[in-house]
């Protein structure tokens, strides 16, 4: 919701999450609701699964701590995209940055599989598929933002780290 339309939400006088939070809310209620039926369908049932699942999950939790290092809140919130007259305007490109360009994408890719591969439900393996296949396009519209925000310093960052599958070594190893 929010990087389809920068402008039209940084245009508002009054603060952008008034409405954006209560969208998110009732988006997932939706969801819910869409997928309720479907909650029962189990794949397979295999206890064993959820100690991979947990090491996935465990992956996740420290790629998103990883995350928060040099990107406060209000980074990881939006606030420099949408609030008119946000001063902060900076490109991270250190730490898990250096490796993947959207780390917290890839942390809720993680707490994802591990969910599919601990419970066996049908549900959240479509679950998946539609948050990566909304996932790329969020993706796609957040480097155009990073890229007219930030312009050529972007452009080479985005040219040398992937998006979301991390570079295993840094650059500067040989």
């Amino acid at each position: 919701m929010m990087h389809p339309f920068p402008v039209f939400w940084r245009a508002r006088r009054r603060n952008p999450y008034r409405i954006l939070i209560p969208l998110w809310i009732a988006m997932w209620i939706g969801v819910g609701a869409i997928t309720w039926t479907w909650r029962g369908i189990v794949l397979y049932d295999a206890p064993w699964s959820w100690f991979p699942a947990a090491l996935i999950f465990a992956a996740g939790v420290i790629i998103y701590i990883q995350s928060l290092r040099n990107f406060g809140g209000h980074q990881l919130g939006g606030v420099p995209e949408v609030v008119a007259g946000n001063r902060q305007q900076r490109l991270i490109t250190t730490g898990i940055r250096s490796r993947v360009r959207h780390p917290v994408y890839l942390g809720h890719f993680c707490e994802m599989l591990a969910w599919n591969i601990g419970s066996g439900l049908a549900v959240t393996y479509a679950l998946t598929v539609f948050a990566v296949i909304t996932g790329a396009i969020m993706i796609r519209m957040e480097d155009q933002e990073l890229e007219r925000r930030f312009g050529q310093q972007y452009r080479a960052y985005r040219d040398t780290v992937p998006a979301v599958l991390p570079k295993l070594r840094s650059q500067n190893l040989a």
